[in-house]
């Protein structure tokens, strides 16, 4: 976004976070700001000409954050939720199941909730959603199970001594399957909000 924009602010609440983006930044980003914080309550410059947020976005407080972002943004300006969908194969049942039953907590589709709530909030109107063509998506099981230890429910420190049986689990499931690599679909999604006048 550097390319094109006169500054971008880019707000996250893990400093290991920020650290790492810091490190992944090209040198030529000096129109990049690091603000180590919340959405809710950031220090900000507004008015910005675009507010984004990624799957991140159920983390929020909207209630707070839905009406600072209306605030922020100029004349004319939008909010654009991006996210993705993937479509697995014939082993998403089986994988999911076990998910299931070692996940802190049941799966929800946390994002699709928020844009719901985002669409009832009164403080935005959805105006558009673009969608990109599916794109082919490969990696090995390994990839896979790393990929949901990464997720909010999933952790190894969650598990604890049920990581090594949950992993064992997977890779069964796979193993059922024949997969050692597994190919699915990606969808990557931008729904486009623009604010109501404030009352």
């Amino acid at each position: 976004m550097v390319a094109f924009a006169e500054r971008v602010d880019a707000v996250e609440p893990s400093k290991a976070m920020v650290a790492e983006g810091q490190r992944a930044a090209s040198p030529d980003s000096r129109r990049l700001r690091w603000i180590v914080g919340r959405a809710e309550d950031a220090p900000i410059e507004a008015p910005y000409g675009l507010i984004t947020c990624g799957v991140s976005i159920h983390w929020m407080d909207l209630r707070v954050v839905l009406p600072r972002f209306r605030e922020a943004l100029a004349p004319s300006a939008f909010l654009a939720v991006v996210h993705n969908e993937n479509v697995h194969g014939v082993y998403a049942d089986d994988v999911w199941a076990v998910t299931g039953r070692y996940a802190a907590e049941p799966y929800r589709d946390n994002t699709a909730r928020a844009l719901a709530a985002l669409r009832t909030s009164g403080v935005f109107t959805i105006e558009d959603e673009e969608r990109t063509e599916p794109v082919p998506f490969e990696q090995s099981v390994d990839e896979f199970i790393e990929r949901l230890h990464s997720s909010s429910t999933l952790t190894r420190e969650q598990l604890g001594r049920r990581a090594e049986h949950f992993d064992e689990e997977l890779r069964a499931v796979f193993a059922r399957h024949h997969i050692e690599r597994l190919h699915y679909t990606v969808t990557g999604v931008v729904t486009w909000a623009s604010p109501r006048p404030s009352e």
